[in-house]
């Protein structure tokens, strides 16, 4: 994996997430209480590098290819990780207890993000969108599926720390809804963003242009 600038990004939000974390967990704050951060501060660093190793595994080939390399998206890196440090600062600085609308917000904004950064990966040019509505569909869909997964996951740490199950139902079956929408809006912004940076429509731009002037 070529390192560069771009890089600074997604290193500096894996950075602070598991600096938070260990603050947290070693002052003892509590907010951080039944809320399992002993294993998020295992899994998150884990997830978070999920994708990069992902995408460096199928590309290690051309990224070290100096007659042809290839850039990592460290956009898209920095996207996928960004939710789980907004997840772990909400948590430290108490926003999950002390503003209502937090966690519902959080649902809506982090799924968006998360999928956005998948969706240009899934997605990284104009021509890999094809067919708009089905491109729109998969990144929709995907996040569908990681917010099912996340709330199982959630499901069980919370049903053990004694979290009353007819409000954790009611919460699970929302932040699916809020994930899912979030995801959504991504699709269709990784679509109109492909299609709007095609090299074929800038060329028409450009062509469109120099005609005006003339």
């Amino acid at each position: 994996m070529r390192w560069s600038r771009g890089a600074l990004a997604p290193v500096s939000v894996l950075v602070l997430t598991v600096l938070l974390m260990v603050v947290g967990l070693t002052v003892g704050f509590e907010s951080f209480n039944g809320k399992g951060f002993v294993a998020r501060a295992v899994v998150y660093p884990l997830l978070m590098l999920v994708v990069p190793v992902v995408w460096w595994w199928r590309h290690r080939g051309r990224a070290a290819d100096r007659a042809d390399p290839v850039d990592p998206p460290w956009g898209a890196f920095a996207l996928v990780m960004l939710p789980f440090l907004i997840d772990v600062l909400g948590n430290f600085l108490d926003l999950y207890d002390t503003i209502e609308a937090w966690d519902d917000v959080n649902h809506l904004v982090n799924w968006f993000l998360l999928l956005w950064g998948i969706g240009l990966l899934l997605f990284p040019t104009a021509a890999s969108v094809g067919r708009p509505g089905l491109a729109v569909l998969t990144v929709a869909g995907t996040g569908a599926l990681l917010a099912v997964l996340w709330e199982v996951g959630e499901w069980f740490v919370f049903l053990r720390a004694g979290v009353e199950v007819e409000r954790l139902y009611q919460d699970t079956l929302g932040d699916e809804l809020l994930g899912s929408t979030g995801a959504l809006l991504a699709g269709v912004l990784v679509v109109w963003w492909r299609r709007r940076n095609a090299p074929g429509d800038r060329g028409r731009s450009t062509s469109r242009l120099s005609e005006s002037n003339r």
